[in-house]
C-alpha cells in the first residue's frame, strides 16, 4: 500500500480519544479530507459511522480497536503503524442500497454495509410479502421482521438470528426473516448479489413497520426495495495475519 498522507480519527470514548492524541503527538497527519488513508480507533459501530462518511472518497480505512467485538478492526498497536499501513491487504466492501416507501407516499434513500433490516414497531406482528427480481417469492411472512445482510454484515445481526455466515467473495447475499411465525419452518434464502429484493408491507398502517439501513431508520414503511450499490465501494485495509475474509471463515467454527 502506497500512501503519502494520514488522518486519524475517534470514537468519542475516553480511551479512543486519548489513543487518538498520542498517534497525533507520534506521527504527521492531515485531515480526513485530504488523507490517502484514515485510521479509525475505535469499535465495529464507530467503524461504521466512518464507513459511511467516507463511502464515495478513494481513500481506504484502516481500524484499530478499542471498543469491544472488533471484527471490522486490526489490533491496537501504537508501535510500527507506518509500516503496518504499507503491508495492510485491501477488502473491498458492496453496500446495499434502500429506497423506501413510507405510508404518505414519500421515499427514502440510504447506504446499508451490513444489513437492511425490516421490524416491526409496535405489539402486533408484521405482515411482508417479499419479491426478488419482480417475481413473488413470499406471499406473506408473518413475522417480527427481516433482514438482507451482505458477506461482510452476515458476522452481525444476521447470525445472530441464525442467519449463514457468507464468504465475502461468494457473490452472495443473505435474506433472514426475524422470529417467523408463518411460515414457521422457513429459514431464509441466500441470493444473489445482484438481484433485487423487494418487500412490501401488507396492512401497513394496523401493523406499523420500520425499514433500517445500518444506522439510517425510515419510520412507518409500505414498502422497501434493496439492490447491491455499485457506485459505492469503501474499501477496508487488513493485517496481512489478520484479514476480514480469515475472520469470517474463523468464525464459522466458533463454538
Amino acid at each position: 500500500m502506497i500512501f503519502n498522507s494520514v488522518a486519524f480519527v475517534a470514537s468519542k470514548s475516553d480511551e479512543a480519544q486519548a489513543a487518538e492524541r498520542r498517534l497525533k503527538e507520534r506521527y504527521a497527519h492531515t485531515t480526513p479530507e485530504q488523507a490517502d488513508i484514515v485510521v479509525a480507533l475505535g469499535g465495529d459501530g464507530f467503524m461504521l459511522e466512518t464507513l459511511h462518511r467516507h463511502l464515495h472518497r478513494s481513500a481506504p480505512i484502516f481500524g484499530m480497536n478499542l471498543g469491544t467485538v472488533g471484527f471490522l478492526m486490526n489490533a491496537y498497536e501504537e508501535e510500527g503503524l507506518l509500516e503496518r499501513l504499507q503491508r495492510a491487504e485491501p477488502i473491498t466492501l458492496k453496500p446495499l442500497g434502500m429506497t423506501a416507501t413510507d405510508v404518505h407516499g414519500h421515499t427514502h434513500g440510504a447506504l446499508a454495509i451490513n444489513e437492511v433490516s425490516l421490524l416491526r414497531q409496535t405489539r402486533l406482528a408484521t405482515k411482508l410479502r417479499i419479491l426478488v427480481d419482480d417475481v413473488e417469492r413470499m406471499p406473506e411472512m408473518i413475522c417480527d421482521g427481516v433482514l438482507l445482510a451482505t458477506p461482510a454484515g452476515s458476522t452481525a445481526y444476521n447470525v445472530s438470528i441464525n442467519g449463514p455466515i457468507l464468504p465475502l467473495g461468494a457473490g452472495v447475499l443473505a435474506l433472514t426473516p426475524i422470529s417467523a411465525f408463518r411460515p414457521r419452518q422457513w429459514r431464509g434464502a441466500i441470493l444473489p448479489q445482484q438481484c433485487t429484493v423487494t418487500f412490501e408491507v401488507m396492512d401497513a398502517e394496523k401493523r406499523p413497520v420500520s425499514a433500517v439501513a445500518d444506522d439510517a431508520e425510515i419510520r412507518d414503511v409500505a414498502s422497501v426495495l434493496v439492490h447491491t450499490d455499485e457506485e459505492a465501494a469503501p474499501v477496508l485495509l487488513f493485517d496481512p495475519e489478520h484479514n476480514l475474509e480469515e475472520r469470517i471463515i474463523k468464525e464459522q467454527f466458533l463454538p
